[in-house]
């Protein structure tokens, strides 16, 4: 029998309000490992504030759970944690800044949170010693407020507690051991635990705790140094009635202003020269741990911040804080099932625990004893990083993201540091025709291309971009001729064995495809809600290829390996016994280049002496085929919309195939296209992608019920489908938004006579058509054609209309030709 449900190691924000909030579901029989006191680690120094500034639906959500749990822990616990509600304005001192101030209530507000852009009178009224020269306007989010790091800790350890969780003080792990049937041992210097499932939530430590499941184990994370400073008291701050706002600045401050009692508090995140520690590991014995005060990194930074808050310039630092705080690669926190492992879970690598700490880890919580959170998570996802990130990837990322805290979130961030990592075969032939990259997991793929004579390089807008014509035209060249593109960065997986059909079958609502064909598989969750989109071929009948989002590799890979009934953790077996099939991913050593358009007939068949006819080979059909010499894995499928191809080879052999293609398509006029290009098409064409159909929606409500095969009921999730399918929370509807010089770009909130009704998911130009389209999840009955609602595009509330399918070649004539 195991000592405890749940083991957590760590006693920071993280771990102790995810001890909380597992107990608050009924989980009480959990154990909270700490080596030395509570909140010893990142936690007690931390400026202990949280913002609705963000522009990330998930954070928002996020946020504002964690601004009212603050507010009522207090009277919860009976600990005080000091919640102060100032709320605080984000200064805008360019265009830019404007725009994204304005996306940020399009999210916030959707999901009801209070914010509004206001003017520099409005500033000067909330902040009157907020100096506004070239200051342009301001987010002010009035429900914002700080909190002390220390006492939310005690507060949230004491309501775990009262609840019948436990907690060890001055117990430091030495090691985890993972146990048969999926368990494991957790080694102390005090003796040994065991548990059902371990949680890593050990902040500066995650890495090296992690490194103990296993040598393949290395945890994405790098601990960054960041300094904030409190002044004296400032005399014109004793006779305030209240608290001012807190003020966070971007472009020249980078950082935060607030009062500290009657003091000034100031924060930043440097824009230059940023330092990491502990990169081989933090010393056990690093509890309250500071450095010394750097202030010539700084000094910029702080001088800008007195310019800003002339009040604080003659007052006296008294106090500096200089500790550390794990980042990863990308900025997003490590949250959800450790990729590799069994009832091993991360909760670590949070750049501001005190803002994203409660919301996260009761979506966390709610994940372990339900079995699925109530909001999508994949942007957190541990396993979106795989073997590229290494410990100098690691590094020189988590430097970048330290210099990005406080620069502008420009939709799909060109974010160049440490890169190219990751590259096809193609790479320096893309790059040669003006391929600009876009980064998808450690992968170099191109996302649209420079005209001769442009330079190529990203150009970040929340307004339509300089390349918006440029991709016009690649979608013109596909539609009306014919277009190339390398879409190697795919995951990509062979099943195969006597089983092997069997074995999808059961995970699977879909219809498997027949020997030489193709069709689209999905992947449900006990709950219906969709874990993975495939495309599945079926190459003979013990034999399938099955190709997906590039980013869900390990993941769909841990998916589809824990579902193999070999009688491993509980698993239990087959008929037969243990199911005899084979799991190979293949995405590393695969190339694939798309060949698309009414042209893309006549580029391929003078290179080939297989027949390209419908008679020799039709629509979602699947075969071996030579181009030149090199063997390839024809696939009759486009995500164009148009008929085309998609050739899978050997890595090596993708630059002789593509020169090939390009000499047979000079004189048609084939050109390339990127992701840019064929987003704009797969949205005319109504095809979703991964992020419309997440952990939080069922198969039903993504829309998906015409690749479920009815007549199927032994698969995973079919109860939870079918009684969802009597109560769906909401429905996915394509949106034609009434755009003009912006665009929805995702997360924006959908809303019906002021009502809000609905969230956007993915979004697109339709170059063809000159339509603005969104996904976007709706309350049931709204989904219906025709549907007049509002999105909020840049703040301002835009008329959309529900579509009835797509809105180029609805009747799908084209790939068929």
């Amino acid at each position: 029998m195991a000592d405890a449900r749940v083991i957590i190691i760590g006693g920071g924000i993280m771990g102790t309000s995810l001890l909380y909030h597992l107990a608050v579901e009924g989980w009480a029989d959990c154990l909270l490992l700490e080596k030395g006191e509570l909140a010893s680690g990142s936690t007690w120094h931390a400026a202990g504030q949280i913002t609705h500034s963000t522009s990330s639906y998930g954070l928002a959500w996020m946020t504002r759970y964690g601004t009212r749990k603050y507010a009522e822990l207090e009277a919860e616990t009976g600990r005080s944690v000091s919640w102060h509600q100032p709320g605080s304005l984000r200064l805008a001192v360019r265009d830019e800044e404007m725009d994204w101030l304005r996306y940020t209530v399009s999210v916030g507000r959707g999901i009801g949170n209070r914010m509004e852009v206001v003017s520099t009178g409005r500033i000067a009224e909330l902040h009157p010693f907020c100096n506004l020269d070239g200051v342009l306007g301001a987010l002010h989010t009035p429900d914002d407020g700080h909190v002390d790091p220390a006492g939310a800790v005690f507060a949230f350890a004491e309501g775990a507690r009262r609840r019948g969780a436990s907690i060890r003080r001055n117990t430091r792990v030495t090691g985890t051991v993972p146990l048969p049937g999926g368990r494991w041992r957790v080694e102390t210097e005090g003796g040994s635990y065991v548990c059902d499932q371990l949680v890593n939530a050990s902040g500066t430590y995650a890495r090296q705790v992690a490194a103990w499941a296993g040598p393949a184990v290395d945890l994405p994370v790098i601990p960054m140094t960041h300094q904030y400073f409190v002044t004296e008291e400032v005399p014109a701050f004793a006779g305030l009635d209240g608290e001012l706002p807190v003020l966070r600045e971007d472009t020249h401050v980078s950082g935060y202003i607030r009062m500290e009692r009657r003091a000034g508090l100031i924060g930043i995140y440097e824009k230059a020269d940023p330092r990491s520690v502990w990169e081989d590991g933090t010393p056990w014995d690093a509890d309250h741990h500071l450095f010394p005060p750097e202030y010539d990194r700084v000094a910029p930074w702080l001088e800008a911040a007195f310019e800003r808050v002339p009040v604080l310039a003659d007052a006296g630092i008294v106090k500096e804080v200089h500790g550390a705080i794990t980042h990863p690669p990308d900025g997003n926190m490590l949250l959800g099932p450790a990729p590799g492992l069994i009832n091993y879970w991360y909760c670590t690598g949070v750049q501001v625990g005190i803002s994203w700490g409660p919301g996260a880890t009761r979506q966390l919580a709610i994940w372990m004893v339900r079995g699925a959170p109530a909001i999508n998570l994949r942007a957190f996802d541990p396993s979106r990083f795989g073997h590229f990130a290494t410990p100098e990837y690691n590094r020189v990322k988590a430097h970048e993201d330290y210099l990005l805290r406080h620069e502008v979130p420009f939709p799909d961030l060109d974010r160049p540091a440490g890169r190219p990592h990751k590259t096809s075969a193609l790479h320096g032939r893309m790059a040669r025709r003006g391929a600009v990259f876009e980064e998808v997991f450690g992968w170099e793929r191109p996302r649209w291309f420079a005209p001769d004579g442009e330079v190529a390089r990203h150009h970040h807008s929340f307004r339509r971009a300089r390349w918006f014509g440029t991709v016009a035209g690649e979608v013109l060249a596909v539609r009306e001729g014919a277009g190339v593109a390398d879409l190697t960065a795919f995951s990509k997986f062979e099943i195969a064995g006597p089983d092997a059909a069997a074995f999808l079958d059961r995970l699977s609502p879909s219809r498997l495809p027949q020997v030489g064909r193709i069709g689209l598989m999905y992947m449900l969750t006990d709950h219906g809600m969709v874990e993975a989109e495939f495309t599945a071929a079926r190459l003979a009948e013990d034999r399938f290829y099955l190709v997906g989002a590039a980013v869900g590799e390990l993941r769909f890979l841990d998916w589809m390996r824990h579902h193999v009934l070999d009688g491993r953790e509980g698993r239990g077996l087959g008929p037969d016994g243990p199911e005899r099939v084979s799991i190979t991913n293949r995405s590393a050593g695969l190339g694939v280049l798309a060949v698309a358009g009414p042209g893309s007939r006549e580029v391929l068949q003078p290179l080939t002496g297989a027949d390209l006819s419908n008679e020799g080979g039709g629509w979602l059909s699947a075969r071996s085929i030579d181009i030149g010499e090199v063997r390839t894995l024809a696939l009759r499928l486009s995500f164009t919309g148009e008929l085309g191809w998609e050739l899978h080879m050997a890595m090596e052999d993708l630059p002789a195939v593509f020169d090939a293609v390009a000499r047979s398509g000079a004189s048609h006029g084939t050109g390339v296209f990127g992701s840019e290009a064929l987003n704009s098409m797969r949205m005319e064409k109504a095809y979703r992608v991964s992020a419309d159909m997440t952990q939080e929606v069922t198969a039903y409500e993504a829309g998906l019920m015409r690749y479920v095969d009815q007549a199927k009921k032994a698969y995973i999730g079919y109860e939870a489908l079918a009684a969802n399918r009597e109560m769906p929370r909401w429905k996915l509807a394509l949106l034609d938004v009434n755009a003009t010089d912006a665009d929805p770009l995702g997360g924006e909130g959908v809303f019906m006579e002021g009502r809000r009704v609905g969230v956007v998911t993915t979004t697109g130009y339709g170059h063809t058509t000159g339509r603005s389209l969104a996904w976007a999840y709706v309350d049931p009955g709204l989904d219906v054609p025709g549907t007049a609602l509002e999105v909020a595009v840049l703040g301002s509330p835009t008329r959309a209309t529900v579509l009835d399918g797509p809105v180029w070649d609805p009747e799908a004539i084209r790939p068929r030709r």
